[in-house]
C-alpha cells in the first residue's frame, strides 16, 4: 500500500552511477574508503565525499556512505552544510548496511567501577570524557536505570504511584490565589526529611494544572516552615497536593538500579541491578548527534540505529528536500531533546522510523508561514513512535508548527499528553493510528489544535484517523474546594480530538474515535469547524463536547487583543481570502446575548454508546449558529440525554433529553438507529451496505488505509507494538 496524503513519499532508486564509500568499526581513516578498506568515521568519509565533488563533481547518481554494522561513539556532533548536499534525482545517502545493525551512540561507557558501601559502587566519570557533564540518563545494556529519588519508583505502577504531594489544603484548580509563587514547595512532615541532605538535587515536579511537568534544582530548604524553595520557578504556582518527586540524592540511592551522580567531583555512584561483567553502562555525552545545517538539500539519512544523548538526536536547520528514513531511535534526549527536530526547512521527511524513549517530542516540525499561507511540505509519515515525553510530560508522537506540514500514517501510543499536537494553519493529520496516549496530564486529547491568536489551525484537516483508549490523569475533584478531598487517579478530562481556546476553521472527517475518558471531540470555544462523517464510540462523560465562552468570560478578554492582532495580520492577505468565514473579526463574531463560540457544523456522523454518557454537552452554544443534521445515533435502547447549559440571562428553556435537544432546532433529519458495524467486538467499525447511515449521507471510512505501511524504507516489519 502507498502512503495518502498531498505529499508522496520519496523511495531511493538504484543507480550504477553511484559512488559509495564505506565506514566501519575496524576501518581507518587512513585507507581509501573503499569496501575492502573503509574508513573508521563518518567525518572521513564525509571529507572525502567533498573533494571529490571539488575534483570531479557531484556523480548523476549521488553519492552513498555505507555504515557497516557496530558502534560508532561521536565525541561531538556530525554535521552537514550547504557543501555535503546532493541534488534532485542524485542524493548524498548515508545508509547502514542492510542486515547490519549500524549504532551511532552519543554515549561514552562507563568503568573502573570500585566498591563505596554494600551493594553501590563508584567510579570516577571526568577520567572517562564526561568532566563536568551534567546528564540524567544512565543506560545497562540499553535500559534506563533511575536516579536516585524519594519517593522511590514503583515499577508496579510507575505512573500513579511513587509520589510525594505538596502539604496543605487543596484549592480550586481554576482559581487563581494572590500571593502564591512558583518556587516555594510546602513539604509533609514524613516527606521533608528526605529534603535535609538536598545538594544537587532537583525536584520533579507537575504543577497546578497537571498538564506537564517541570525539573527544578534544589535552592534551599527551611527546617522550621518545612519549605523547600526552588532555583527558578516553575510554569505555574505551586499548589497543595501537586504531585513530585525529588531526585538525584545520595541519601536516596537505596534500590538496584539507582544511581546518582555528585556533579562537584564527577563521581558517579550506582546500584546496579545485576553483576556488570559483560554488560555495557553508557552516558550521553554529547547533546545532538546528527545535524543537517542551513543549505543542505537532498541528503538522506537511511537505516541506522541513532541512541544516546541529552539534546535533540538528529536536526534539520533550514534545509530542503531531506530525508531521515528506516532508522530506529531511541534512548534519546532530556527535557529539551525530540527524536527528530526539523525547523525553517521545505519538503523534508521523517518517514519509516522506529521511535521510542524520547526525553521531548518523537518528532517535532517548526516551519511554514502561518500569516502568508507559504506551505513547508514538511512531513513525518509511516513512523511507529511511543514512550516519547519521558521526562517533559507534554511531549507529543508529533509536534507540528508553522504552515502546511503533514502527519500521515503514523503509529502513536503509550505517551504522556498528545500524539499529534498541530499549531498554526493547514497542517494535514489522516490516517494515523493513535491509542493509549493522554496517560499522564489531564485537560488533553490525543489529538490537539490551538488558536489563541484568532488564525490558529485554520485550513487544517484531520481525517481518517483511528484514535481509541484515551485515558487521562489528574486529580479528581479539580474544583471541588477544601470540602472534599482530592485524589490523583486515571480516566478523566482527556478527549479523541480536542480543539482548544479558539481554534477555528478546522475539518474534522471520517475519524473513528473510541473510548475516551472525557469526549470523543472536545470543542473549546472552537468555530467554524466541519464535523462531518465520522464514527464516535463509547466515550465515558459525553461524546461530543462543546464548551463556549462568552464576551466577559475571563479567557475572551485575557485573549482578545492578541485575537485581534492576528486577524489585523492576515484580513488583506490575499492567500486568506478564501478561508471559511475568515471574513468575521473577532468582534464582529459576538452575538447580542454574549455568545461568541459561532459556526461549527456537525453532519452525517455515526454515534454509538453503550453506558450512562451524555450525547452532547453544549455550554454557551447559540444553537441557530452552531448545526447538528443527519446524524445516526444508538444508545443500544437506553434513554439518550443530553447537557445543556448557559451563564447568560434570557436563556433558552432546556430539556435534556433527545426531544428537548431536537426542540432546540437541532437533529432535525437525524435518526437513532444501529448503524450495523461489521465486527465491532474486534475493532472492525465498517458500516454494512443496508445501514441506515448511508440515507444519512454517510460514507465508508477507508479502515484498511490507516496506520503504517509495509515499505523498503521502513525500520521494520511487521511493527513489534509490544511495551515493556
Amino acid at each position: 500500500m502507498e502512503a495518502s496524503g498531498s505529499t508522496p513519499t520519496p523511495t531511493l532508486q538504484t543507480n550504477l552511477s553511484v559512488k559509495e564509500f564505506y565506514i566501519a568499526p575496524n576501518g581507518a581513516d587512513s585507507n581509501d574508503g573503499s569496501k575492502a578498506k573503509p574508513f573508521a568515521t563518518l567525518e572521513k568519509a564525509r571529507d572525502a565525499v567533498r573533494l571529490l565533488k571539488k575534483e570531479s563533481g557531484l556523480p548523476s547518481g549521488g553519492v552513498t556512505v555505507w555504515v557497516r554494522g557496530g558502534t560508532y561513539f561521536l565525541d561531538r556532533t556530525f554535521t552537514l552544510g550547504a557543501e555535503d548536499s546532493g541534488a534532485p534525482g542524485s542524493p548524498m545517502v548515508y545508509r547502514g548496511v542492510p542486515g547490519e545493525k549500524a549504532i551511532i551512540s552519543g554515549g561514552r561507557p562507563i568503568t573502573g567501577f570500585v566498591p563505596y558501601q554494600g551493594q553501590i559502587l563508584k567510579t570516577d566519570v571526568g577520567a572517562q570524557g564526561l568532566s563536568g557533564v551534567y546528564f540524567r540518563d544512565l543506560f545497562l545494556d540499553g535500559k534506563r536505570q533511575i536516579l536516585a529519588r524519594y519517593p522511590n519508583a514503583d515499577t508496579t505502577d510507575p505512573l500513579a504511584l511513587g509520589w510525594a504531594y505538596v502539604d496543605g489544603v487543596p484549592a480550586p484548580m481554576y482559581k487563581d490565589i494572590p500571593g502564591e509563587n512558583k518556587h516555594t514547595l510546602i513539604a509533609k512532615a514524613e516527606d521533608f526529611s528526605h529534603f535535609t541532605h538536598s545538594e544537587g538535587g532537583e525536584v520533579f515536579i507537575s504543577p497546578r494544572y497537571n498538564w506537564w511537568n517541570n525539573i527544578v534544582t534544589i535552592k534551599s530548604v527551611d527546617e522550621s516552615a518545612h519549605t523547600v524553595t526552588l532555583g527558578e520557578d516553575c510554569s505555574f504556582a505551586i499548589r497543595p497536593n501537586d504531585r513530585y518527586f525529588v531526585q538525584n540524592l545520595l541519601g536516596e540511592l537505596d534500590s538496584p538500579g539507582e544511581w546518582y551522580l555528585d556533579r562537584t567531583n564527577s563521581t558517579l555512584y550506582f546500584w546496579p541491578p545485576s553483576p556488570l561483567e559483560g554488560k555495557t553502562l553508557v552516558a550521553p555525552a554529547i547533546k545532538t548527534l546528527l545535524k543537517l545545517d542551513h543549505g543542505s538539500s537532498d541528503v538522506v539519512i537511511r537505516g541506522l540505529s541513532i541512541e544516546c544523548c541529552s539534546g535533540t538526536a538528529v536536526e534539520f536547520k533550514g534545509t530542503t528536500n531531506c530525508l531521515i528514513a528506516g532508522c530506529t531511535l531511541r534512548n534519546i534526549g532530556d527535557i529539551n531533546g525530540s527524536g527528530i527536530d526539523i525547523t525553517d526547512g521545505k519538503n523534508n521527511g521523517v518517514s519509516g522510523n522506529d521511535i521510542s524513549e524520547v526525553g521531548r517530542h518523537g518528532i517535532a516540525i517548526y516551519a511554514g508561514n502561518k500569516v502568508t499561507l507559504e506551505e513547508a511540505g514538511n512531513y513525518a509519515d509511516n513512523n511507529h513512535i511511543h514512550r516519547m515525553g519521558v521526562y517533559f510530560k507534554e511531549g507529543c508522537g508529533v509536534n507540528v508548527t508553522g504552515c502546511g506540514n503533514r502527519v500521515t500514517h503514523n503509529l502513536i501510543h503509550d505517551g504522556p499528553r498528545f500524539a499529534v499536537q498541530a499549531f498554526g494553519t493547514k497542517h494535514l493529520v489522516e490516517y494515523n493510528h493513535i491509542h493509549d496516549v493522554c496517560l499522564e496530564t489531564q485537560d488533553t486529547g490525543a489529538v490537539y489544535t490551538s488558536g489563541r491568536d484568532w488564525i490558529g489551525a485554520r485550513g487544517t484537516v484531520i481525517r481518517y484517523n483511528y484514535i481509541h483508549d484515551i485515558v487521562g490523569f489528574g486529580q479528581k475533584n479539580a474544583n471541588s474546594g477544601p470540602e472534599k478531598p482530592r485524589s490523583w487517579d486515571r480516566f478523566l478530562e482527556a478527549s479523541g480530538i480536542y480543539l482548544d481556546d479558539n481554534s477555528g476553521g478546522v475539518d474534522l472527517i471520517g475519524n473513528v474515535v473510541s473510548r475516551c475518558s472525557l469526549a470523543c471531540i472536545h470543542l473549546h470555544d472552537a468555530r467554524d469547524t466541519l464535523i462531518m462523517n465520522n464514527i464516535f464510540l463509547n466515550a465515558k462523560q459525553c461524546q461530543t463536547l462543546y464548551g463556549g465562552w462568552t464576551s466577559t468570560h475571563h479567557y475572551w478578554t485575557r485573549f482578545h487583543d492578541g485575537m485581534v492582532k492576528g486577524y489585523q495580520s492576515i484580513k488583506d492577505q490575499p492567500a486568506w481570502q478564501g478561508m471559511r468565514n475568515i471574513g468575521i473579526s473577532p468582534d464582529e463574531s459576538v452575538l447580542t446575548n454574549g455568545l461568541v463560540m459561532i459556526g461549527n457544523q456537525f453532519y452525517c456522523n455515526v454515534i454509538d454508546y453503550q453506558d450512562s454518557a451524555a450525547l452532547y454537552r453544549a455550554k454557551n452554544i447559540p444553537f441557530d449558529r452552531n448545526v447538528f443534521d443527519y446524524n445516526l445515533v444508538f444508545h443500544h435502547g437506553l434513554p439518550i440525554t443530553n447537557e445543556v447549559t448557559y451563564v447568560i440571562t434570557n436563556a433558552p428553556k432546556v430539556t435534556n433529553t433527545w426531544e428537548g435537544w431536537r426542540e432546540l432546532g437541532n437533529d432535525q433529519h437525524s435518526l437513532i438507529a444501529d448503524p450495523l458495524f461489521v465486527d465491532p467486538g474486534k475493532g472492525d467499525y465498517t458500516i454494512r451496505p443496508e445501514s441506515p447511515a448511508y440515507g444519512l449521507g454517510f460514507k465508508q471510512i477507508p479502515m484498511d488505509k490507516i496506520g503504517p505501511y509495509p515499505d523498503e524504507m521502513r525500520a521494520s516489519w511487521p511493527i513489534d507494538t509490544k511495551v515493556d
